[in-house]
């Protein structure tokens, strides 16, 4: 961990995270993360896809200079933004999806499952692709060490993921780095964010050929679900029922031409559901380790992207990392 560590170091002392600094982050903690990602051919392959057609419509964007201030800063080249990038499927409960920041993209498991349509799976992946293309990791970097301060610098360290609430399941995590732990704590976005990664990966959706009309089918499944009582006002993110409307209003804006941009789904409905059984019973049978606790762990700290509030097993993983943060570095 001693790169996640050194690349933390380095974000603190510069002030302002560069592409190149965060490309190297987000390198280190993926390292972390492999022991989740589910391998199998069919499954990634088909995840890998979907992501190519929202980044090549990205691409279009890009060409016609369509984005955030943020995305055509001058200092920083963007064609790394459309090199090599990841889209990745791991296996985690959690309701969510992240990205951190550099050519990787993480959608978890249970998300897919709950994806009725590969409609609902792209739009998520098209709005977490759009936090890479609006630069929100780097801002979130550069608030987050901003608030660090001095303190930050002395934080940084190893320690142990354990704890008596989860027992040996944290036990085995291993020792992680505090530099990775702030990393993870810290990937929330703020609701001016959310709102730009809805707005611009819209525009990727519909460009790359899927249903406008069904962009905000799945947040709309959350409102179903219960999952929209909180107050935006005491929320980081927009409303669901806000992102819905949102969704409509874009659609309806569409110019005539927006018919010619649709394109048949990589998957029809009945491999959808074929690669969604695949996925669950390939999840089923990843065996623990001591490197699958670990991720498991990280992968429930990383704050919502989809629900306006944080979901109970995210707050505990995120309370698990902080005691842990507290109490300092552990003997094995």
């Amino acid at each position: 961990m001693k790169s996640s560590l050194a690349v933390s170091l380095l974000l603190v002392l510069a002030g302002c995270a560069t592409d190149r600094q965060v490309i190297q982050q987000a390198e280190s903690t993926h390292s972390e993360l492999e022991a989740a990602i589910i391998k199998d051919p069919a499954v990634a392959g088909y995840i890998q896809s979907v992501g190519e057609r929202v980044v090549a419509a990205a691409r279009e964007a890009d060409a016609r200079h369509d984005g955030p201030k943020k995305h055509f800063e001058k200092s920083e080249d963007n064609s790394w933004m459309f090199q090599n990038g990841e889209f990745h499927l791991v296996n985690s409960k959690t309701l969510n999806a992240f990205t951190t920041g550099g050519s990787h993209m993480y959608i978890y498991s249970q998300l897919m499952q709950t994806c009725r349509t590969e409609d609902e799976l792209a739009a998520v992946m098209a709005h977490e692709y759009a936090h890479v293309y609006s630069r929100h990791v780097q801002k979130g970097i550069d608030r987050q060490y901003a608030s660090l301060g001095a303190s930050g610098l002395v934080a940084l360290g190893g320690l142990a993921l354990g704890g008596k609430e989860h027992g040996e399941e944290y036990a085995k995590a291993g020792f992680v780095s505090a530099g990775l732990v702030t990393q993870f704590l810290g990937l929330g976005y703020t609701r001016h964010d959310e709102a730009e990664a809805d707005e611009y990966g819209f525009d990727f959706y519909a460009h790359a050929g899927w249903d406008p009309q069904h962009f905000g089918d799945f947040f709309q499944q959350l409102i179903d679900q219960g999952l929209d009582k909180t107050p935006e006002i005491e929320s980081d993110h927009p409303s669901l029922a806000s992102r819905v409307e949102a969704a409509k209003a874009r659609a309806a804006a569409l110019p005539p031409e927006a018919a010619s941009w649709r394109k048949p789904p990589v998957a029809d409905a009945s491999k959808f559901a074929s690669l969604k059984a695949r996925v669950a019973q390939i999840g089923a049978t990843m065996k623990t380790s001591e490197e699958l606790a670990k991720a498991q762990t990280l992968l429930s700290a990383v704050p919502s992207c989809v629900t306006p509030v944080d979901q109970p097993d995210q707050k505990r993983a995120q309370a698990t990392l902080v005691r842990a943060l507290q109490a300092g570095p552990k003997t094995k």
